[in-house]
């Protein structure tokens, strides 16, 4: 292959590790101009796992976080692929010192997400997938097998800031699971589901470079996920967007259900 896992993992776990948890117990942080928070730890883990890409793969260009918006949307509009880079998802729990974070990176050529790796290295956990050939954890295979459980017994990955005032007052009213769960790392909350550790998910606004590794990584491991809208979540493009998925089929099917939903596409 021509971009090797084995090799891309060894790049992002070693940056991470090296750069992110020594940080982690002294943090310093600024804001951007929409109050999110940045850190030392997002510039230069973003530069050193860059410039460690460039020099293996010079063809390939880079997009990630915390670089200019019109930068960014050159490249998506570019034919030449892409990787795209959160190098710190979760900065806010890691300036606060809460330990669920992690770097995610992904591929993407000729409009299609082909490769993701997202790294959590509190756990010293590597979420891994290429497109058609499985989603992994540590090397190990990932399933998502059938639940066997209702909407009403399953754990909820439920984001409420983002989602319409409506759906998040019916969903605090009323919610259809038996738990719920917010845990601030959107690349962690799909590898979380492709490991089943939770069972549905739902988020109102999610950038490329959050979602991107992820959702390749659940879908690989046989996950389900589509828009608010019902369409397909990851397009080529800068726009925000929503996500509803599920570790297997019939539990999705519910969740669509409760949410009103009529899926256009599905994984």
């Amino acid at each position: 292959m021509r971009y090797p896992v084995e090799e891309l993992q060894e790049i992002v776990t070693g940056i991470a590790r090296t750069e992110l948890l020594p940080r982690f117990a002294d943090v310093r942080r600024t804001h951007k101009r929409d109050g999110s928070v940045v850190t030392e730890a997002d510039i230069v883990v973003q530069k050193k796992i860059g410039a460690a890409l460039s020099a293996r793969w010079p063809d390939v260009a880079l997009l990630g976080e915390e670089m200019p918006t019109d930068e960014q949307g050159a490249l998506l509009i570019n034919r030449r692929p892409v990787w795209l880079l959160d190098p710190l998802d979760g900065t806010s729990n890691f300036a606060a010192g809460v330990p669920f974070f992690s770097t995610s990176l992904a591929l993407l050529e000729n409009g299609r997400i082909v490769l993701g790796i997202v790294y959590d290295p509190v756990r010293d956990e590597c979420f891994t997938a290429v497109r058609d050939r499985g989603a992994f954890l540590n090397g190990e295979k990932l399933h998502a097998r059938a639940t066997g459980l209702s909407l009403q017994q399953s754990i909820g990955l439920i984001d409420f800031k983002r989602l319409p005032r409506d759906l998040a007052t019916r969903l605090a009213g009323s919610p259809p699971y038996a738990s719920q769960r917010s845990f601030g790392s959107i690349a962690l909350d799909w590898c979380w589901m492709a490991a089943q550790r939770a069972h549905v998910y739902l988020h109102g606004k999610q950038n490329i470079w959050d979602y991107a590794a992820g959702c390749l990584i659940l879908q690989e491991a046989g996950g389900h996920s589509v828009t608010l809208a019902g369409d397909g979540v990851f397009v080529n493009s800068l726009s925000p967007r929503s996500a509803v998925a599920a570790a297997d089929g019939q539990l999705l099917g519910e969740w669509l259900v409760w949410l009103g939903i009529t899926p256009t596409s599905a994984r």
